[in-house]
């Protein structure tokens, strides 16, 4: 059956046909000027900025809180030769914004070292036990934190006290009271005048390297424009500028260290875009901190030496495979785990890398569409991350509960903590608890925004080369999602691993195209066949042999109203998951079921009419088996039911037991016909049977045949058994509805 993943929301359409006339002007069609316009690029002026980003639309760094102090303090470390240690963090973003100022610093002529964290020892954030070994071994006397530190009191108020100043750069959420640190450069700090909020930490680590070397390190884009990308952040404002200007570099770029990781990852360069660095790029470096110690990585993206980044490159892509081996381990144990009587998923089981369970819980989150907590238990404690529905807010559920956790962290849709392994129970009924009193333990569609409708026969490449002109796509600037409908599916066939994936290709009028649906091969025969067929798409390009064409990529499909599919004569396998109307066995309970296949038909065909019009099925599958085909057969005509009484009539008696074959043979008429026929001449009583011999009764009176009951039934029976082997799926639906 198909089932839409998302709740679709249409965007409403507009008709401003200056605004189309600017666009058109700049070689954009109608639909991707609707697009800017429904996202607020509404003006000309604005128009002009989205399009063409410059590096003078970026803002006066020293507009960060205390810029002007981590600048001055850093030119005084400088100056005096100080030992400056960069503690970043263990992700792309971490390790793009401490390769960022490591550079700046560098070039300065700085005494720099850099630190990121290991998860595994050392935690997120400052780490006073590190911050010691570089304060008493190192003779560091200045940290500088990039992509951390807002959360880090301990470990900040210690350096501090030990006389060594910390200048915190950061972009996550303050918290209520903020550390005492001698400078604290933040986008949303409140007493900030900065007028974007929305910086990764490699972008603010970037506006840290604008105002030192006091002027714009075009150089170092290509690295903020991996970490902003990563870290999802908006990608509007300046955000979309530096991205746009790192994307290019990126195709050019002369770090050796990410030639050898693009190249390891069969990147062309020539059509990298943002989903290279979001799918291919950002997931290889983030596998190192996942799964190791992620300090080779900053050598990676700014060392020299081609041997040393070639090895260092070769061993990330080789944490990325081994990535996603665990994960898929570790999905399948947890999947095993999954309670189908609770709203809410509590998974937890010693021995799992708490590095991926972040990903495993996203995964099962889509899958399941309910609220998911991953965990993995050592040493009695429980560690792990949880993934929540937009419909239950995961944060709002447990901040009441602090008392539960040894640490605890989060935002409505994900959360990370730390508990005693032997409260876990307690985790799940607290959770369940939430979810009923809140009413919300149905499962509620996440919405998906479709942000136009497209008609396939207006479709064609030059539409998709002006939605590129709109790149690059990401957060609060999603690459936008159509509405398709009113087409016919020519052809579906299943493709890749195990038949995974699916390719439709569809048809309006003389307008083809092919819809490939990844991980949607189990829907080939629904795809094949349903009516009504509505989908979710975004536009992409397909080379092949040197030809180039316009194909779409499924997000989603839907089906209004009922589904009707024919598994009749197929070798097809059953639909996993629904429920079968065997009618030789006894049936199940049909309450719960959106969906069913009729395996065979029962005896008497009105108790299938009873089921259906008793239940609101969304899906019938018809494979309509029948145990004795009389319509093959029909149900005797004249000529039939007269050559048979003639034949009789020459006999004074005639074995049936015996001779039936025979007579099957001499008639031609199959012998499930046969007896039917003979049973019928019996009611009429034109023959009379005892211990399986029959004679021709002479004194019968001249009766019509359709006077039988028996023949009524078995013409009522024939006309329905062709219906049901031979009609449309529709035509049985029907009839299955009707009184």
């Amino acid at each position: 059956m198909i089932t839409s993943t998302y709740d679709w929301q249409l965007l409403p359409s507009f008709s401003d046909q200056g605004f189309i006339k600017l666009a058109k002007k700049e070689g954009l069609d109608e639909a991707a000027a609707k697009l800017l316009y429904e996202r607020g690029i509404q003006t000309e002026e604005a128009l002009q900025r989205f399009l063409y980003p410059s590096l003078e639309d970026l803002h006066d760094p020293y507009l960060l809180h205390d810029m002007d102090k981590a600048v001055e303090r850093i030119r005084r470390a400088i100056e005096d030769y100080e030992q400056i240690l960069i503690y970043g963090d263990y992700d792309a973003d971490g390790m793009t914004s401490a390769s960022i100022l490591k550079e700046a610093l560098e070039e300065l002529g700085a005494e720099v070292q850099v630190y990121l964290p290991n998860r595994f020892t050392d935690g997120y954030g400052p780490n006073q036990s590190v911050y010691k070994y570089f304060i008493e071994k190192q003779g560091v006397s200045l940290i500088v934190t990039v992509d951390n530190g807002v959360a880090g009191h301990d470990a900040i108020a210690y350096a501090q006290e030990m006389g060594v100043d910390v200048l915190v750069t950061d972009h996550h959420s303050l918290p209520d009271s903020l550390p005492q640190a001698y400078a604290l450069v933040h986008p949303e700090h409140p007493d900030s005048q900065y007028p974007f909020k929305h910086l990764a930490g490699c972008g603010v680590a970037f506006k840290l390297a604008c105002a030192l070397l006091e002027h714009i390190p075009v150089g170092m884009l290509d690295l903020v424009a991996i970490g902003t990308i990563a870290d999802m952040v908006s990608l509007t404002d300046e955000n979309r500028v530096m991205v746009k200007y790192g994307l290019s570099l990126l195709k050019q770029t002369e770090r050796v260290g990410l030639q050898e990781l693009m190249q390891l990852a069969n990147i062309d360069l020539d059509s990298l875009d943002e989903e290279s660095v979001g799918f291919q790029l950002a997931p290889r470096l983030n596998a190192l901190g996942r799964l190791d110690d992620p300090n080779p990585a900053v050598e990676l993206l700014t060392g020299f030496d081609e041997e040393e980044v070639q090895s260092i490159a070769l061993m990330v892509d080789a944490k990325n495979t081994e990535r996603k081996e665990v994960v898929q381990t570790i999905y399948q144990e947890a999947k095993e785990m999954v309670r189908a009587d609770l709203p809410i998923q509590v998974l937890a089981k010693e021995g799992w890398n708490p590095g991926v369970l972040g990903i495993v819980a996203g995964r099962l989150l889509e899958e399941l569409q309910q609220p998911v907590i991953v965990l993995s238990i050592e040493d009695g404690k429980a560690k792990g991350s949880a993934r929540s529905v937009e419909s239950v807010d995961i944060f709002d559920a447990l901040k009441e509960h602090r008392d539960l956790f040894i640490a605890f962290g989060g935002h409505a849709g994900a959360a990370g903590m730390t508990l005693e392994a032997s409260k876990l129970g307690s985790l799940s009924d607290i959770l369940v608890a939430y979810i009923l009193k809140k009413g919300l333990e149905g499962t509620v569609k996440p919405h998906l925004v479709l942000d136009e409708e497209l008609d396939l026969e207006d479709l064609q490449l030059e539409t998709l080369k002006s939605f590129e002109k709109l790149a690059p796509y990401g957060m609060d600037h999603k690459k936008p999602i159509f509405y398709v409908r009113n087409f016919q599916v020519e052809t579906t066939r299943t493709m890749g691993q195990d038949n995974a994936h699916l390719k439709l290709r569809i048809k309006k009028g003389q307008a083809v195209f092919d819809v490939v649906a990844f991980g949607m091969g189990h829907l080939a025969l629904e795809m094949a066949q349903v009516k009504g067929l509505e989908l979710a798409v975004r536009l992409s390009v397909n080379q092949w042999n040197g030809n180039t064409s316009l194909q779409l990529m499924l997000v989603d499909a839907r089906v209004e109203g009922i589904q009707l599919y024919n598994l009749r004569g197929k070798q097809h396998p059953l639909p996993a998951g629904v429920a079968v109307l065997d009618f030789e066995e006894e049936l199940p309970n049909l309450d719960a079921e959106r969906a069913v296949v009729v395996a065979n038909l029962p005896a008497q065909i009105d108790h299938l009419k009873e089921l259906v019009q008793a239940h609101d099925f969304q899906a019938i599958y018809f494979k309509n088996e029948i145990s004795i085909p009389y319509y093959l057969d029909g149900y005797g005509s004249r000529e039939q039911f007269a050559k048979l009484y003639k034949t009789i009539y020459q006999f004074k008696e005639f074995d049936v037991r015996y001779k039936l074959k025979e007579l099957s043979a001499y008639l031609k008429i199959n012998e499930r016909l046969l007896i039917k026929m003979i049973q019928i001449f019996q009611e009429l009583d034109f023959v009379h049977i005892k211990d399986g011999v029959m004679t021709v009764n002479p004194q019968a009176q001249k009766r019509d045949i359709a006077e039988s009951r028996i023949y009524q039934e078995l013409k009522e029976l024939v006309k329905l058994q062709e219906l049901m082997a031979l009609g449309t799926v529709q035509e049985i639906y029907d009839w299955l509805q009707s009184t």
